[in-house]
């Protein structure tokens, strides 16, 4: 597996990767397409795509994980995993790229929420070292749903 940054050109495989996990974030070209927006010089807050591909000619997109870091917080926005590609280590190859990235900026810590059911997820980033802090009261939609604040203290 090769871990690497996203560009324009993955938008479309990582669309297609979105829309067959009903799980994820699922967000308008739109919102892919404003990650790759160059940040200005005097920006504090940028977005970063990092994507896991098989090896080989293929090339194939195993999953993908979107974040948000403005000044020394960091947010986890996305992560997806491929059906086929789910209990390979995509999702933790993927996780400890953007911790390693998060630490390397001096970032402070990492937030993210998650779907209360979503029981592998809370398992992943237990295993990570976030600490669940709290909920919000029916923060997802279709289908509603609580979710699970998340933290992780890099320092």
């Amino acid at each position: 597996m090769l871990v690497r940054l996203a560009n324009p050109a993955d938008i479309p495989a990582m669309m297609q990767l979105e829309q067959q996990s009903p799980p994820a974030a699922h967000w308008s070209q739109q919102r892919y397409e404003d990650l790759f927006e160059p940040a200005g010089s005097q920006q504090r807050s940028e977005r970063f795509a990092w994507l896991v591909q098989e090896k080989g000619e293929a090339r194939e997109i195993l999953g993908f994980l979107v974040a948000h870091r403005l000044d020394a917080e960091w947010e986890l926005e996305n992560i997806v995993v491929a059906d086929k590609a789910r209990r390979r280590g995509v999702a933790t190859r993927l996780l400890s790229e953007f911790i390693a990235q998060a630490r390397a900026a001096r970032g402070s810590r990492i937030f993210l929420e998650v779907r209360r059911s979503n029981q592998s997820a809370r398992a992943l980033y237990r295993k990570a070292g976030f600490d669940e802090t709290g909920s919000r009261k029916s923060y997802y939609s279709d289908p509603p749903e609580d979710a699970i604040l998340c933290r992780l203290s890099l320092y």
